[in-house]
């Protein structure tokens, strides 16, 4: 059984933690628990004002000191409102420039995790961890943390004006008082774990939603829709499940803590009206009067807190989640210091071996050398490790041994940044942002200006077919790039490609799945774009793979031939050979 599930209700180290991030607005801190204090007083001196009023001017019928008190309760009760709304304001001014520096924290962690990180997380979690969960961090702050100080601070001052006006009266409200910290104790354990698995379901329903919104072309594809709509009315079910018990636990506890508050009001006025007829002292009525208020005063913070604290419950978990994820140790190591510039691209793998799993090695011994301006094709099928390599020469993960140099330098001798910055890669799979095809060109890159963009266009031929889309370079291609073909998608990675002016680039089957007419003109932008540069293409189209200058056939992690097009083709058993004839050849005679 882990922590979060043992009862504990409270993780002083994790809020210690938390709290560190209140440091840069100390003064915010320090007025907020000031106006707390001047909260409490205020909120406490009303009833006294009220018992002296009753007392000394209502009994007795004093009608011009009854209008002094009536407004000197007034300006108690302004200042009172006035002490509440800088609380109110300042806390939730807090809460939210803490879940600030704190959302761009966990952020900048997760866009440096290594690929392998991603691999095996979903993505509508680390969303929930970036969106509500962080949002219930500041909930802590604005609803919770003060709050709860706020309220015991008033509970303290209470009980300190029972006992000095009465102590029997206070005694008969302090023997209710142990009844309801009681079953706020019991309420608060119930609570953590209640919140544990609300928060658990709620990753699992964006998770969930996430990624069917994100495949629904499959989901409709492959008629699945009522499929689908049955696990999430199955998911949705469990997160109702989740929050009803809470729902159940809080109305238990507002119904007991109802009952105590009226049983101790039906105590006091029943032993404090008896005194006051025996004894014949009217002037308890204003006592009686004052602790019907202070003791509902002294019971509805501690309804509060409980309410509060479950929002502070809430909102630890939350931060152990956040925290989990800022804690996490799977950034890739950038312990280079040599600076990847004017790179000539003289690329060589010596011995390479890798494995994404421990034990099972998915690259065997890889060599081989490319120099500038030489086009490297690699061919093989689905799983031989083409794609393993480019991953590896991008450093998304590290080799199990051998050695990657650039221009004779060991690559994880480069700082990450430079050496991502001299290669260029153009996917099968081409990924848009929802904003503009300018900005998806240049990445919102300060150095890249427009006119550059639209050189770089003209030079590639891709200028006529983007100023033929409405709005040209400011066309907005939606989400995904969903506006246009996945031909026109690859033309776009393409320029992108191009103007990052990089030493190496890297096509991953950039051709496989795109019309005729587009891959006349993915045929233009591969020339003028692999020109003077070391070029690696994962290689799909039979034009593509002649071209090269060296073809590399890989077969379950190993290169098993090597050599140009007609070199290869002259081995008739050879493997080249094979997948020619069935890939290629039919492809070749329908061109």
């Amino acid at each position: 059984m882990t922590k979060d599930t043992t009862g504990n209700t409270f993780d002083y180290k994790l809020f210690r933690r938390l709290l560190n991030y209140t440091k840069p607005y100390k003064l915010t801190f320090m007025g907020v628990a000031f106006a707390a204090i001047l909260l409490s007083l205020f909120a406490t001196l009303r009833p006294i004002l009220l018992k002296y009023t009753v007392d000394d001017y209502v009994i007795k019928k004093d009608p011009e000191g009854l209008l002094y008190f009536v407004l000197l309760m007034t300006g108690v009760l302004i200042m009172e409102v006035l002490s509440q709304l800088s609380f109110i304001y300042y806390a939730n001014w807090l809460g939210q420039s803490v879940i600030k520096d704190l959302r761009i924290k966990l952020f900048d962690r997760m866009i440096n995790f290594r690929m392998k990180y991603f691999d095996s997380s979903s993505v509508g979690v680390l969303v929930t961890r970036a969106v509500s969960d962080i949002e219930r961090i500041a909930a802590i702050f604005s609803d919770g943390l003060f709050m709860i100080v706020s309220d015991l601070l008033k509970m303290v001052v209470v009980a300190g004006v029972m006992l000095y006006f009465n102590w029997e009266l206070s005694l008969i409200v302090f023997a209710i008082l142990p009844l309801m910290l009681y079953a706020t104790r019991l309420f608060q354990k119930a609570m953590k774990k209640a919140f544990i698995e609300v928060r658990k379901e709620v990753s699992n329903l964006n998770s969930f939603a996430q990624e069917r919104l994100s495949g629904m072309k499959i989901v409709q594809l492959f008629v699945k829709e009522d499929t689908e709509f049955e696990k999430f009315r199955e998911i949705n079910e469990k997160h109702k499940k989740a929050w009803i018990s809470t729902v159940w636990y809080n109305s238990i506890f507002i119904a007991v803590v109802e009952l105590m508050s009226a049983v101790t009001i039906g105590l006091v006025v029943w032993y404090g009206g008896l005194d006051a007829v025996t004894s014949g002292n009217i002037e308890l009525l204003g006592t009686i009067f004052m602790f019907i208020q202070l003791s509902q005063m002294l019971f509805r913070p501690l309804r509060q807190i409980a309410d509060k604290f479950n929002t502070l419950q809430m909102g630890m978990v939350a931060a152990k989640r956040v925290f989990g994820v800022l804690d996490t140790q799977s950034t890739m190591e950038n312990k280079g210091t040599v600076e990847a510039s004017d790179l000539k691209g003289d690329l060589e793998f010596r011995d390479v071996h890798f494995s994404y799993v421990e034990d099972e090695e998915v690259l065997h011994g890889i060599s081989f050398e490319a120099h500038r301006g030489q086009t490297i094709a690699i061919v093989g099928a689905t799983g031989a490790g083409k794609s393993t390599i480019i991953n590896l020469l991008n450093r998304f993960y590290d080799i199990k041994s051998g050695e990657i140099t650039l221009d004779g330098v060991e690559i994880r001798n480069f700082t990450l940044e430079s050496l991502r910055g001299q290669i260029a890669i153009v996917l099968q799979d081409v990924f848009l942002f929802a904003d503009t095809i300018y900005h998806n060109i240049t990445l919102k890159d300060p150095e890249i200006t427009r006119e550059e963009v639209v050189q770089a266009a003209k030079d590639i031929g891709l200028h006529k077919f983007i100023m033929s889309l409405p709005g040209g370079y400011d066309y907005n291609v939606k989400e995904r790039g969903s506006m246009l073909s996945s031909g026109q998608r690859q033309l776009i990675a393409f320029l992108r490609a191009y103007v990052s002016n990089p030493s190496i680039l890297i096509l991953d089957e950039a051709t496989s799945s795109v019309d005729g007419h587009t891959e006349m003109l993915i045929q233009k932008a591969t020339d003028k774009i692999t020109e003077g540069r070391t070029s690696i293409v994962i290689a799909h189209r039979l034009a593509t793979v002649k071209k090269a200058d060296t073809i590399l056939v890989m077969d379950s992690g190993n290169i098993v031939e090597r050599g140009t097009h007609d070199e290869l083709l002259k081995k008739t058993d050879g493997y080249y050979r094979k997948l020619y004839e069935v890939q290629f050849m039919a492809e070749e005679e329908v061109m």
